[in-house]
């Protein structure tokens, strides 16, 4: 058994600013994305090109943030919106949803692969590998939070929190879906896949690993189980996920009319 080390989530503060550990795992995430599709991009298959990946960063920025935080609020603060209309923009007070970063990102694709003369989902397959460093580095922000715990638990790795062992499910998420991810979706797009096949894997994986999490982490307290005592809303939100990624991967492998690619 570890004990929890209670980090300050503030790591300094000038006046009425302060700059927080949880944010600056945003950044971090930010710029792997970044490094990550300058690499990516002076890959002559590649439908996205070095001059671009500004643009491309900008743009998923913008639909991770105003995304997650509008999923968020829809998702599981519906309460607090009806309350307050102005929770939404208080991203302040913490909250952002995965399932909204990934719609809002999609439009932004979709909205930037206009301007570009891509679908949506070439778009989606050259950024799909790059999400997961974030996704990871998001969810070591959480554990500094001391938020989103697991269940109760026995195993030599669990953390002692004010008295309580705990299952340590930020850290299963950043494993699974930060790093784990990553290898399989970096390996997976090294070379030229059918359009739509990148997006399929990132989708099924990252919906099993949270499905199979949701089972050790405690539900949202304003939620509770759905249904069947186990059902949580992590599980409603991310089933829909593996059944498109197989789907998306059954379509693209089926129909070669789809394999769009821009040498």
């Amino acid at each position: 058994m570890l004990t929890y080390p209670e980090i300050d989530p503030v790591i300094f503060s000038i006046g009425p600013l302060a700059v927080r550990w949880y944010g600056l795992m945003y950044v971090i995430g930010f710029a792997a994305a970044w490094f990550l599709a300058t690499r990516r991009a002076q890959q002559g298959w590649s439908v996205i090109r070095p001059n671009n990946v500004d643009d491309l960063i900008f743009y998923g920025v913008l639909g991770v943030i105003l995304g997650g935080r509008l999923g968020y609020s829809l998702f599981y603060g519906m309460k607090y919106v009806i309350a307050d209309p102005l929770y939404v923009v208080k991203i302040w007070e913490g909250g952002m949803s995965f399932h909204g970063g990934l719609i809002g990102v999609m439009i932004a694709m979709w909205l930037y692969g206009r301007h570009l003369k891509l679908t949506m989902w070439q778009m989606t397959d050259f950024v799909a590998p790059l999400v997961p460093i974030g996704l990871g580095t998001g969810r070591v922000g959480n554990f500094i939070n001391g938020e989103l715990w697991g269940k109760e638990t026995t195993v030599p790795w669990a953390f002692d929190v004010n008295g309580v062992v705990l299952h340590p499910s930020q850290l299963y998420e950043a494993l699974l879906e930060g790093l784990v991810l990553f290898v399989i979706l970096w390996f997976y797009s090294a070379k030229p896949r059918p359009t739509m096949a990148v997006s399929g894997m990132f989708l099924l994986f990252y919906g099993a690993f949270r499905f199979i999490i949701e089972f050790y982490r405690v539900p949202d307290a304003d939620f509770g189980y759905l249904a069947l005592g186990w059902v949580t809303m992590g599980q409603v939100l991310s089933a829909p996920m593996i059944v498109a990624g197989v789907i998306l991967l059954f379509l693209a492998h089926r129909r070669p009319a789809l394999r769009e690619s821009r040498a």
